[in-house]
């Protein structure tokens, strides 16, 4: 994907940069895959606010993906690359044999016309862009997307524009990935991952260059703690500006959460035992 760069018209168009969309082949979705998407602005089931600046936006729909990709043995033809307005990622339209439709994450260098397929067996050749295995029968170096974190739970891991891992080894039933972020960690040998990349890296490069751009993709304005009152934020207040309150406070949430340098992952999370180095080269918590 390429990024086209506006003419400079307006100034909200000077730094505006938007996708060139030169890997989409069709523009209209499949009506089949389609389910309603009502906007939540935020709330939960009780209708509390769990999530700031959220509301309004574009009208979507939401596009049913298939992330399990459990249609072993049977072959697909990519029928197109589509967008979606649910994710910084293009998917793809496969058509199988028997006449299913379903939707998969596009990975880079996947066009349309050609085809894959979902195996527990595969040669030598069968690794290409696009093929779902699992990560015992996969080559070490390989780099993958889509990868489940239980067997048959479907794909959890690196299905955002632009995201690969690297599949490091396979030991003992145990596949060991090495995340984006340089974590590596231990998944059970037999879930699925997807060959190649995902596409639509270039996302992250886009420029908006405009507020009412953010406002299309549902998010509200966001005011600085800073920039509010004492009464309504910790960090609030001060003659002129100030680092919260007059003195040298430390950067919260309105409700007394620190906002940097707090460790957010739970020190007795189930899942900490599965990960060999954490992505600052450290080992775990409790391990030396």
């Amino acid at each position: 994907m390429a990024l086209r760069k506006r003419k400079p018209t307006s100034p909200g168009r000077r730094f505006q940069s938007v996708s060139d969309f030169s890997e989409i082949t069709k523009t209209r979705p499949e009506k089949s895959l389609l389910v309603p998407k009502p906007g939540s602005g935020g709330r939960n089931n009780y209708g509390r606010k769990t999530s700031r600046h959220r509301g309004a936006g574009h009208k979507q729909q939401y596009r049913l993906v298939d992330f399990r990709r459990d249609k072993d043995g049977v072959p697909a033809k990519v029928a197109a690359i589509e967008y979606d307005p649910n994710r910084n990622a293009h998917i793809a339209l496969l058509h199988y044999t028997n006449g299913e439709k379903r939707y998969i994450i596009a990975p880079e260098g996947l066009k349309a016309g050609d085809k894959i397929f979902t195996s527990n067996n595969a040669t030598t050749n069968d690794f290409t862009v696009g093929n779902c295995f699992p990560l015992s029968i996969i080559p070490p170096s390989t780099r993958v997307h889509c990868v489940e974190m239980i067997p048959g739970k479907g794909a959890q891991m690196a299905r955002s524009a632009g995201v690969g891992i690297e599949l490091v080894a396979v030991e003992s039933g145990n596949a060991q990935l090495k995340m984006p972020s340089g974590e590596i960690r231990m998944v059970n040998a037999r879930c699925r991952a997807t060959i190649g990349v995902v596409g639509n890296g270039d996302h992250v490069n886009q420029s908006l260059g405009k507020a009412g751009r953010n406002r299309w993709l549902g998010r509200r304005p966001r005011v600085r703690g800073m920039a509010m009152n004492p009464v309504d934020h910790p960090n609030g207040g001060g003659q002129g500006k100030s680092k919260g309150g007059g003195g040298r406070q430390q950067v919260v949430s309105p409700w007394g959460q620190l906002a940097k340098g707090f460790p957010t992952r739970r020190r007795r999370q189930g899942s900490s035992s599965f990960i060999i180095v954490r992505h600052n080269g450290r080992p775990p918590r409790g391990k030396k």
